[in-house]
């Protein structure tokens, strides 16, 4: 992969299947940045090693309220094909995951249930509605069976991989991308019985280019359904063809959140369905210890992190500033003084920021010098320090209490003890400040040479 496109149009493969790089000269603005939901969510697939242990609750809505309600909690109980077993085995699933034991058996009932699911980036939410797709088709026929829309070229690839690896025992089933660029003969027929595509392409080859008929669809999976409606035109395009499925396909809807925007989608795109709900863990402020450092200007707010700076750097620390250009001096000033940081920067590549947070990771840089919109849903666990160099404000310079919680929310996860440090060069940053303590009831102290002793401790 060779950059990250919202556009359907963006990434055209050549005749080897390679993808050509769009210009990414194009200097986005802080807002267009903002929107990059792709950029976010194929970026923790990429970094996403293992499932993510939730504690979460698990929220089951029923259509039918006589239904029993119904989970497993060995893949076994579900009664798979052995092809599929030894495929969920071979990617290393011992067991299902939370999200998992109750969407399985919905997806895999008959006769077939729709479902609307809600879970976050890393709980194994592909897999399910992957194994629920090589469950209902039939490999003697060949003719596209599951259909399953994805909002970039790049996203379509990643869940394409994991139909590789869990179909990997069964050789007679196929898989085709229907992505532009994706060249066929006029008036061919496709024998591949699953097919994965961004909507304006799939929408082609059902309607205009007839290389699929939709009538004899029996699995619709629309994935990542937040990320589609931010993109310009998707919404439209999967309603057309949810429209042209038969009436008793099997619809299923994934998405990370579900604000008002992707209820009402969800809606129009899956009748009767079955809702699944995996609650979001709360961000709390309450293991973490907030302090602010007052200075007049950069420089000084610069000088005052390097006199913390061997406090800090002996767990990670995270380093967030407000524009891309801060980001970038900051980097360079820590590297002159000799500190080894990373900088994670919206102009790199999606698979460049997964290399530099999977350093960050390991340990190999303690510190990350980041924007908001870059570190935006990456859960790095070992993160005990946060510094605000700049206040997170919105683009009407508000104090952004959401994005704070957030960004220090990182800090006391799992119970364990955190600390944040807010950089303030201003009346106006002060403001800032002191509306934030006002919206979470929170004091904030000023970080004097005293506390210097207690920030190596929770450092520790």
């Amino acid at each position: 992969l060779s950059s990250l496109h919202l556009k359907d149009e963006k990434p055209k493969p050549d005749a080897n299947g390679a993808v050509i790089k769009a210009d990414d000269n194009v200097e986005k603005t802080e807002d267009e940045e903002k929107e990059d939901r792709a950029a976010q969510s194929l970026l923790n697939k990429l970094i996403r090693s293992n499932l993510v242990d939730t504690t979460n609750q698990v929220e089951v809505l029923q259509r039918d309220p006589t239904s029993p309600l119904y989970s497993v909690k060995s893949f076994e109980e579900l009664r798979l094909k052995p092809q599929l077993l030894q495929g969920v085995y071979a990617m290393g699933f011992n067991r299902p995951s939370k999200i998992q034991e109750n969407a399985l058996p919905m997806m895999l009932a008959e006769p077939p249930q729709n479902l609307i699911a809600q879970s976050q980036s890393g709980t194994g939410k592909t897999a399910a509605f992957v194994l629920a797709m090589l469950s209902r088709v039939e490999p003697g026929n060949k003719y596209p069976q599951c259909l399953c829309l994805s909002p970039t070229y790049e996203l379509a690839l990643q869940t394409g991989k994991v139909i590789e690896q869990m179909g990997k025992f069964y050789p007679e089933l196929k898989l085709a991308y229907a992505v532009r660029g994706n060249k066929l003969e006029r008036g061919q027929k496709i024998s591949e019985q699953i097919v994965i595509g961004t909507p304006g392409t799939v929408l082609d080859w059902c309607s205009k280019l007839k290389f699929i008929d939709p009538k004899k669809i029996k699995v619709f999976v629309l994935d990542e359904a937040d990320v589609m409606i931010a993109t310009q035109g998707h919404q439209d395009q999967s309603i057309r063809i949810q429209r042209m499925l038969p009436r008793d396909c099997q619809m299923l809807l994934f998405s990370a959140t579900f604000e008002d925007s992707v209820w009402k989608f969800a809606q129009k795109v899956v009748p009767d369905p079955n809702v699944i709900k995996l609650k979001r863990e709360e961000e709390t402020l309450d293991t973490i210890k907030q302090y602010y450092v007052l200075c007049s200007n950069r420089d000084e707010k610069f000088q005052a992190l390097c006199n913390i700076y061997g406090a800090i750097t002996i767990a990670q620390a995270m380093i967030f500033c407000h524009t891309r250009k801060t980001a970038a001096w900051l980097a360079a000033e820590l590297s002159k003084e000799g500190h080894q940081v990373a900088l994670l920067s919206g102009e790199m590549m999606v698979e460049q920021r997964a290399a530099v947070i999977d350093r960050f990771r390991e340990g190999k840089e303690k510190v990350l010098v980041t924007t908001n919109v870059c570190a935006r849903g990456i859960d790095v666990e070992q993160v005990s320090v946060v510094i605000n160099f700049d206040l997170p404000v919105d683009k009407d310079g508000n104090p952004d209490n959401e994005t704070y919680l957030h960004r220090i929310g990182r800090t006391g996860r799992f119970g364990k003890r955190g600390l944040a440090v807010n950089m303030v060069d201003s009346k106006h940053s002060m403001n800032i400040l002191n509306r934030i303590q006002e919206h979470f009831n929170k004091k904030i102290n000023k970080l004097d040479t005293d506390d210097l002793d207690e920030i190596e401790k929770i450092a520790n």
